[in-house]
């Protein structure tokens, strides 16, 4: 799952609770079943362009609010995660290059 999704869902869910809805409802709202709905909200699947849409007009919020997430990712232990996971997924040489990226950043603002 990428993490991406994983706030997408967190702020679904935000979102929905913030209008007091069950994913029941909200499921009923946009036209999803309501297992679709808690596959979004835990970043299990991601939806079409479509439903984004009636997603932003069930919450009343413009689309761009939905992708509103960046507040989840301020907690310093969620971006060691964030970064540990992306880490994972490199390269030897690519590990190499971002050393150099860090240790020249880690310069730049000391």
């Amino acid at each position: 799952m990428a993490s991406g999704n994983k706030y997408f869902g967190k702020r679904i869910k935000e979102l929905r609770e913030s209008k007091g809805y069950t994913q029941e409802r909200l499921a009923e709202i946009v036209g999803l079943e309501y297992q679709t709905v808690s596959r979004i909200e835990t970043g299990y699947y991601f939806t079409g362009y479509e439903n984004l849409i009636k997603l932003a007009d069930a919450f009343e919020v413009p689309l761009y609010e939905l992708f509103n997430y960046s507040h989840f990712e301020d907690n310093p232990e969620v971006l060691k995660s964030n970064i540990q996971a992306e880490l994972n997924n490199l390269t030897p040489k690519q590990l190499q290059f971002l050393s150099k990226i860090i240790r020249n950043l880690k310069e730049y603002f000391l």
